[in-house]
């Protein structure tokens, strides 16, 4: 197993780990648009350099962290090209995509960036989450890009356990997800 760069090869493994990371999915056509749209195309399409993944010993993605490491542009490239691939005739998925980065605009300026992180079920619970975070994190700082959030289901308690002993500061819950931060300086 190793952490490397995302490569455009790793596409449509990323792609699946989006999907499957709490197991398998059954989602129908149109959730899964939606959530490949929301949470992966972006960073994978957009923003390549901030993707890293977990490769296994074949050297196929089962895991992956994946940035946007600055929030306006992320928001404007968003709403421009991802929110229109999210047909008019599912109201419901698209106003989710249009609020669902709402409250990383409100922690822009300490956290400009923030992340999606997924592994698949078997390779969970093993601390690839916290190297994946690690690799991320000194990218980030090596950029100059002081700090990162995420946002994960305020339900979500297993999540929420990762992140807040990994070091991410609880930032609040709200419309049930809640907001983490961390620094990504070398000095903090």
């Amino acid at each position: 197993m190793t952490i490397r760069r995302y490569e455009p090869r790793d596409f449509e493994d990323v792609r699946y780990v989006c999907l499957n990371s709490e197991g398998p999915n059954e989602d129908p056509p149109e959730t899964r648009h939606f959530i490949l749209t929301t949470y992966c195309d972006y960073y994978l399409e957009q923003e390549p350099y901030n993707c890293f993944v977990l490769a296994d010993d074949r050297d196929r993605a089962v895991g992956y962290i994946i940035c946007a490491a600055e929030y306006d542009r992320f928001r404007r490239v968003f709403l421009e090209q991802y929110l229109p691939r999210i047909p008019e005739s599912d109201p419901r998925h698209r106003e989710y995509a249009l609020s669902s980065a709402d409250l990383q605009q409100k922690y822009k300026t300490e956290y400009p960036a923030h992340l999606h992180i997924d592994i698949l079920p078997s390779f969970q619970r093993q601390g690839w989450g916290s190297r994946l975070a690690d690799r991320l994190r000194q990218h980030l700082a090596e950029t100059g890009v002081p700090g990162v959030m995420l946002t994960v289901g305020s339900s979500n308690t297993v999540g929420r356990s990762f992140y807040e002993k990994y070091g991410f500061v609880f930032l609040e819950e709200n419309g049930g997800d809640a907001a983490y931060g961390i620094c990504c300086r070398r000095d903090g």
